[in-house]
């Protein structure tokens, strides 16, 4: 069975060979380049620079030996968009090498970075010894930022996360570019057995927050529901604008749609159910409908936090994969989910704990952990290992291949 094989029939609920396994497939399943570098140099891996893949989390695209070695079945489509030799030399944090995109020329200031949008606007900054780069502007946030919104798209670029882009979108999106892109993912799809991913991000909730400032959002919540609404509308055109120019070019060679929206926190959900019904789940809908019709990919849903109450609207909005299940938030619990969304949802994620065991504890507890987990998510399919986000750049190799090499020895039907 093919790694492409495997992944659709886990989305299917049908128990393959074995329990899929992803490591770097979008931007919240991968590991971090310090973690990755001492990887390397734990394994004795000497062979080509360590490649970041997105910058604003300093995230390492994984190395086909890696792929390989630990038995990853799924890959995002803009790791065939450039190489190392097209980037620049570029020190991590740790001071340790990886190479950059050559287009991305944040300033140094203070022993940091501060990244700036064309204007000159500062939208970022990575503080002396800081691991990530932050964001710092928030376009809308002033009084009437509900009321003056347009040029939509040219404020979204004053984000980070737009500002900062991952390949394929870090170049506009020009007939010639979306013919490139058509191109890329036919070669990828015809000469590899990868599911292939392609992030589209089309969140809601989550550009409300970084436009308004989350502040401003939960105040429009509660008390702006119809301006928000227009606003909200107007968002939703405009991803469905930008799927209907890209879907075409990727529908047959893309697996698995990425979409985000961060509707969790520790404790729960972020707004009640209630809000999330009348302003964010009529125009989720709308646009995972509208995904899935033009790409024929499987639709799956990032969402950080606890949002078990969210889940059953989420479903019927149009997901199919969630992901990172988050299984240390409240009600998150593997059992729980299996138990109540198993025949419906596909799991992506949760196949470790990465805030409790995967940094501090043994490899011995990572397997145990990593075994448990899975004996859970996997009878029936319906599942596709990956830790809980993102591993972090503090920890230890040895745990990491603990994780790996359980997720493929505990993972066998």
């Amino acid at each position: 069975m093919t790694s492409r094989e495997r992944v659709l029939a886990a989305i299917a609920h049908r128990e393959a060979d074995r329990v899929p396994i992803d490591h770097g497939s979008m931007r919240s399943t991968g590991i971090m380049a310090i973690a990755y570098n001492r990887l390397k140099r734990h394994l004795g891996v000497t062979q080509g620079p360590t490649v970041l893949y997105d910058l604003i989390q300093q995230l390492a695209q994984p190395d086909q030996w890696y792929l390989d070695r630990f038995h990853v079945d799924a890959v995002d489509l803009g790791r065939a968009f450039w190489s190392p030799d097209q980037g620049q030399p570029w020190g991590l944090p740790d001071g340790s090498p990886a190479v950059a995109p050559a287009w991305f020329q944040p300033e140094q200031a203070d022993g940091g970075l501060v990244v700036r949008d064309a204007s000159g606007t500062v939208i970022g900054k990575m503080p002396r010894d800081s691991l990530y780069i932050d964001q710092c502007f928030w376009p809308l946030s002033g009084p009437d930022g509900l009321d003056c919104y347009e040029p939509l798209a040219e404020k979204m670029q004053q984000v980070t996360w737009a500002g900062i882009p991952a390949s394929p979108f870090d170049q506009p999106l020009t007939g010639e570019r979306l013919e490139e892109i058509a191109r890329v993912a036919r070669h990828l799809y015809e000469t590899t057995d990868y599911a292939i991913s392609l992030s589209v991000g089309c969140n809601l909730f989550e550009w409300s927050q970084f436009l308004f400032g989350m502040e401003n959002l939960y105040v429009y919540i509660a008390a702006e529901k119809r301006k928000l609404g227009l606003f909200l509308d107007r968002l939703t055109e405009l991803h469905i604008e930008n799927l209907r120019r890209l879907l075409p070019k990727v529908r047959g060679y893309v697996q698995i749609l990425v979409v985000g929206d961060d509707l969790g926190m520790q404790s729960g959900p972020q707004l009640s159910r209630q809000a999330y019904h009348d302003l964010f789940f009529p125009r989720h809908r709308r646009i995972y409908r509208y995904a899935r019709e033009q790409s024929g990919a499987h639709i799956f849903l990032h969402s950080c936090g606890g949002i078990y109450q969210l889940i059953p609207e989420l479903i019927e909005a149009g997901v199919e994969i969630l992901n990172p299940v988050q299984t240390s938030a409240r009600h998150m619990e593997p059992e729980r989910l299996k138990r109540e969304f198993g025949r419906e949802l596909t799991f992506w994620g949760g196949g470790c704990d990465t805030q409790r065991v995967l940094a501090t504890g043994t490899p011995a507890q990572v397997r145990e952990d990593v075994r448990r987990r899975l004996e859970v998510f996997m009878p029936g399919g319906g599942y596709v290992w990956n830790q809980v986000h993102n591993v972090m750049a503090d920890v230890p190799p040895e745990n990491i291949v603990a994780m790996l090499e359980a997720a493929y020895e505990f993972g066998r039907y």
